[in-house]
Formats: structure tokens, sequence, C-alpha cells
């Protein structure tokens, strides 16, 4: 049976006794989560440092593009998990995020960009804190 990355992740969160809530909340300690979450994020993000060093070496195409895809994976992991923790439902997130991304293009459905290449925001855009609060608000 096939289980979906979400229930893989509240799986994992049970069995390192890690918390889990199914819906949205805050901590009791918000600002020791906080920080503890952004120095595993910083601990992934210097491993790019590694994979950085390995292409300047000359590594294999396929050395690189593992690590690559382990160091993504791991952040997109730690990111699903810390989510549970606050009973936030992600994917739901995610899709508001998307949608907004697709509103940035232009009437005539193509993006637009700046003299420096910078993909700017279309007309019909819209930013998506109000509907991730209304999506919050709902659950």
């Amino acid at each position: 049976m096939n289980k979906s990355f979400a229930r893989r992740i509240a799986a994992m969160n049970a069995m390192y006794k890690l918390p889990a809530n199914d819906r949205p909340v805050l901590p009791e300690d918000v600002v020791g989560r906080l920080t503890g979450f952004k120095a595993t994020l910083m601990d992934e993000v210097h491993e790019i440092d590694q994979i950085v060093e390995l292409a300047q070496k000359g590594a294999p195409q396929t050395e690189i593009l593992v690590a690559m895809a382990d160091l993504l994976g791991d952040v997109i992991v730690y990111c699903r998990s810390e989510a549970l923790k606050y009973g936030l439902p992600l994917e739901e997130v995610l899709d508001i995020i998307m949608d907004s991304n697709e509103s940035k293009l232009g009437a005539d459905g193509k993006p637009i960009y700046d003299a420096n290449g910078k993909f700017l925001k279309g007309p019909g855009y819209w930013k998506p804190e109000p509907k991730i609060r209304a999506l919050l608000e709902r659950a």
C-alpha cells in the first residue's frame, strides 16, 4: 500500500515522538522551536557548499545530482514535519501559493520580465496571505 507523503511524515513524527497537530496551533515555546528550526535548516543549507565543492572538483554529474536530490529531499521532509508540528495543512497552503504564482502572468498568459530579466507581477496578481489566513481560520 502506497502511503501519501503527508501520512508518512505523520508516521515518522509519531515514531520519533515529535509533535503532530491536526489543526493550526502555536507551541508554548514558539521562539525556541523557530530558533531550532532555523538552525537545522541552516545546517542543510550549508551542505550546498559541499555540493559546490564537488562541482568545482569536477565530480561526476551523478554524484552532484545525488547530493542535490538528498539535500532537497531533506529540506522538504524537514519542512513538512515542521508544518505538522504546527498543524499547518501544507499541501493546501502550497496549492494557494502556486495559484498566486500563476496569477503573476500577464494578461496574455505569458511571463512579464523587466530589463534585467526579473519576473514581474501581472495585472491579475493576488497575494496568497489572505487565502492562507482564511484556510487556517477554517481549520
